[in-house]
């Protein structure tokens, strides 16, 4: 069945937010805040784990690192087009807009929670290559995987920041659904070395998320998002990074 991997990922998604949503009314205001920046935490250093990934290499018993360059060029052009065309605010404006629609209006931190998580959920190779496999080979290995990370992710953070993450479901549907129906013209773009850059830059914005949820919304991550473009771009550059 064509998308199947993206229907197991967003219903593993909405799961993990009803799961969080029980389980969070145990905490306490403060508990919660915790929870919240214990998720930041793990966030960075995950992100961290995949930025070195793909910037350090062991040659000739020494630790060497590259791709600097890439990392500064795609995010500082990125954020300058995100910058102009606003992206940040027009996701916002969806959550204030799905918030009214879902009868939420009350809950303050719902469009906080929904960007934050969609933010986490939608970045990284792993939606991109795995909504490839299933729109090609009907192979949803690799978004079942996904799916079971989501779900943890989603459940921990509804727990601390609300309902509003369960919605995650939807753009990573319209984003990976979309891959999948796409995924012959989509595929020979995402060489190995696309796959390599977007994974790197990627990791580098879910390490922003983790700063925005431990020290509060400092940066504007979804200005960020060009960069992933910019990332694919690069790979097919007459020279390598």
């Amino acid at each position: 069945m064509l998308g199947l991997g993206t229907l197991i990922n967003c219903g593993a998604i909405v799961g993990g937010g009803l799961v969080g949503h029980f389980t969070g009314k145990l905490f306490k205001e403060e508990q919660q805040d915790a929870l919240t920046k214990a998720c930041g935490v793990s966030t960075v250093f995950i992100a961290i784990a995949g930025a070195m990934e793909g910037m350090l290499s062991i040659r000739e018993g020494a630790v060497s690192s590259a791709k600097s360059l890439l990392v500064v060029l795609c995010l500082a052009l990125g954020t300058m087009i995100g910058e102009a065309l606003r992206l940040e605010r027009g996701i916002e404006r969806f959550g204030e807009w799905l918030k009214n629609r879902t009868g939420n209006s009350g809950d303050k931190g719902f469009v906080n929670a929904f960007v934050t998580a969609s933010l986490t959920v939608c970045v990284g190779a792993m939606a991109i290559v795995g909504s490839i496999r299933d729109g090609i080979m009907g192979d949803y290995s690799t978004l079942a995987v996904k799916a079971v990370l989501d779900f943890v992710i989603i459940a921990v953070m509804t727990s601390s920041m609300g309902k509003g993450c369960a919605f995650s479901a939807i753009p990573v549907f319209l984003l990976q659904g979309g891959v999948t129906l796409l995924a012959s013209v989509v595929a020979p773009v995402m060489t190995q070395t696309a796959v390599q850059y977007l994974s790197l830059i990627g990791s580098v914005l879910i390490f922003c998320v983790g700063v925005n949820l431990v020290w509060g919304r400092r940066l504007r991550v979804a200005n960020m998002l060009p960069a992933l473009i910019l990332a694919v771009a690069a790979a097919y550059l007459p020279w390598s990074f």
